[in-house]
């Protein structure tokens, strides 16, 4: 049986809509880069207005309007991975709390806040660079480092527009990173997991070449990079996610502020690889809804009753049960055209069961 999609998340990680008044009228204006209309408006009243932005993200919005759509586009990327590739566990990437630009912040320092933090991160990166590609951004544009031969032993050189990936992880550290401003545990967690998002989408660039050269030679090949399909970096952080590390914060012996993080493990002082998932505190199970721990719970959600993974009844529904609903598909079939002139069916019909949890 072919599990149905779980139940759509609450209308909670939309953009705020600030964002869509601005994206609009960016989008009226026929391009990113024609801001008079924004300008006129004023930058810094829209970016008062966006909810959850700490002072230097609004520093950036005032000074890059354009930037902070494409900000957006890429968070909102992020929180479509995330649901996608969480979309038949207990959680399912729908959450309770604050909302930001980024979507529903989970409180707990889970795993899942893990995968969030490091898919967000790594969407907004994403964005900026194509965007960059594209031309849809001023200050930026294709990775100019890249010109020229490279390797003239093999007989290919650089060519074409490389997308300049470093360009957008540094302008997600930047912005992504700036929301971190009180000095915990949960920082450093939040700030590791950024940086191991970004790694993630720029380990997974890619190499295109063309020939040239008569009749397909190719006597020489001109190369380029390009950005990985975003669902690439989704399944890439979801195995992150399945062997996250837990971590404990090691503090400043003087002031006891928090230094770094290590491995939880008794006597051992080693940290956790840059492309780690990491998290500090195990997740809840998320069978009820709580808001305490950004649970929105399993009533209601569908589930396959012959699973025995996350999908199944059985897990799903956390010992519960679940509802047993029948219905009869009715349709014209076998349909056959007959001389002259009309068209004569049968009726076939299907019954069918759909399982949610109780």
């Amino acid at each position: 049986m072919t599990l149905l999609p779980s139940r759509s998340a609450p209308p909670t990680s939309r953009l705020p809509p600030l964002f869509l008044l601005l994206l609009l009228l960016l989008l009226t204006s026929g391009s990113y880069l024609a801001l008079s209309s924004v300008v006129a408006l004023g930058a810094n009243i829209i970016c008062n207005k966006i909810p959850g932005l700490a002072p230097r993200q609004r520093a950036i919005c005032q000074s890059r309007p354009d930037a902070i759509i494409v900000i957006g586009e890429g968070a909102q990327m992020g929180v479509d991975e995330c649901q996608h590739q969480f979309r038949y566990g207990r959680w399912n990437c729908s959450a309770l709390g604050e909302k930001t630009v980024f979507g529903q912040e989970l409180r707990v320092g889970s795993r899942e806040a893990a995968f969030t933090y490091a898919i967000t991160a790594a969407g907004v990166a994403h964005a900026i660079t194509a965007a960059c590609s594209q031309g849809n951004l001023s200050n930026c544009g294709c990775d100019r480092e890249k010109q020229g031969y490279y390797n003239q032993e093999e007989g290919w050189k650089w060519g074409g527009c490389s997308a300049d990936v470093r360009y957008g992880i540094d302008f997600s550290r930047r912005f992504v990173d700036a929301r971190e401003i009180k000095k915990n545990a949960r920082r450093l967690m939040n700030l590791h997991n950024n940086e191991a998002g970004r790694k993630v989408l720029e380990e997974r660039m890619k190499l295109e070449c063309k020939c040239h050269g008569v009749s397909g030679s190719c006597t020489t090949k001109t190369c380029w990079t390009t950005l990985p399909k975003f669902r690439e970096i989704g399944y890439a952080l979801k195995e992150k996610y399945n062997a996250a590390v837990q971590v404990e914060v090691v503090r400043a012996s003087r002031l006891r502020q928090p230094t770094f993080l290590k491995i939880k493990q008794i006597r051992s002082y080693q940290k956790p690889m840059e492309t780690d998932l990491v998290y500090i505190e195990k997740s809840p199970n998320y069978c009820e809804e709580d808001a305490a721990t950004g649970s929105v719970g399993t009533q209601g959600r569908l589930c396959n009753r012959t699973s025995p993974h996350a999908e199944g009844c059985d897990m799903m529904c956390c010992g519960r049960g679940y509802n047993t609903h029948q219905y009869t598909k009715v349709w014209q079939c076998n349909c056959k055209f007959h001389w002259c002139c009309f068209v004569k069916c049968n009726t076939c019909s299907e019954r069918t069961e759909v399982f949610t949890c109780k």
